[in-house]
């Protein structure tokens, strides 16, 4: 069992949450993520990104959206619950070096969360960070402070142009391939279509650009298959092979016609895995 140590709501449905983690937290790396189970029986395997973490305390700090019927549970938890299952850390970790030139980390809503962990990294390393952090408006920005204390340039977007510019990410990305000084990569994190855009912005100019991909998954090793997806013609999959990816040569488009593939029966679907649950342990049957 892993208990909730602090829990903060960030926005409508954004929520923080530190939890007691001591082996996850002392070998965790930027990139990568841990898979949840609330309890033991019936909930569902959830990937979250290890946003953040404290070896000497032993601590993980997770960042989530409460959009699913998992999610929702989990942000109806307060401080000294616990949550059963925690598997981590997951995933390859970020390549981090040193570099010459600036290096550009672009953060779409919720995207920010485990962009938080490679600027860290990158900040560590000695690199010049410049970043980039858009949304819809003001209210939906995420970890706004964080990121300015670690960044040496924050750059806000904002769709309605309720905080900083008004425009895509996209925008003041170009403005940067353009600069005299050409920066040495990209990290680009966030909804498929920010990141797909991103390193097509970033094509022209040859520059190195990372994507961290936010598939369907299951099982989180490989097995299910659930998280593949097409790079550079190959087959891969996020959970061991990723989730970080080259993002020109990501198939964004199967990628995308992959993720929706249920939208509908998602729209429509009702859980009762709790209810059934519950009349299942009422008639003895387990």
């Amino acid at each position: 069992m892993i208990r909730i140590l602090k829990k903060k709501q960030l926005s409508s449905d954004v929520f923080q949450m530190e939890l007691e983690a001591p082996h996850i937290s002392e070998s965790r790396k930027a990139g990568q993520f841990v898979i949840l189970m609330l309890d033991d029986e019936y909930s569902e395997r959830i990937p979250l990104t290890i946003a953040d973490g404290d070896g000497k305390k032993g601590t993980i700090t997770i960042i989530f959206q409460a959009v699913g019927g998992t999610t929702l549970a989990l942000s109806r938890l307060e401080e000294g619950e616990a949550i059963a299952h925690v598997l981590g850390p997951l995933g390859t970790p970020t390549h981090i070096e040193k570099q010459k030139k600036p290096v550009i980390c672009v953060g779409g809503g919720i995207g920010v969360a485990p962009l938080h962990p490679i600027v860290q990294a990158h900040k560590a390393a000695g690199n010049r960070v410049i970043t980039i952090m858009g949304a819809r408006n003001k209210d939906l920005l995420i970890l706004e402070e964080e990121m300015a204390a670690l960044s040496d340039e924050l750059i806000i977007c904002t769709d309605d142009g309720s905080k900083g510019r008004k425009a895509l990410v996209t925008e003041p990305l170009k403005e940067l391939c353009e600069a005299d000084e050409k920066p040495a990569e990209c990290v680009a994190i966030g909804p498929p279509v920010m990141m797909k855009f991103c390193a097509e912005t970033t094509r022209p100019y040859k520059l190195h650009t990372m994507v961290s991909l936010n598939t369907i998954m299951v099982d989180g090793t490989g097995m299910c298959g659930g998280c593949r997806v097409t790079v550079g013609k190959e087959t891969k999959f996020v959970c061991v092979d990723g989730p970080e990816f080259d993002g020109h040569l990501v198939d964004f488009s199967s990628m995308m016609s992959r993720m929706s593939s249920y939208k509908t029966q998602e729209d429509e679907h009702t859980c009762r895995l709790e209810e059934k649950a519950k009349e299942l342990a009422a008639g003895g049957v387990r």
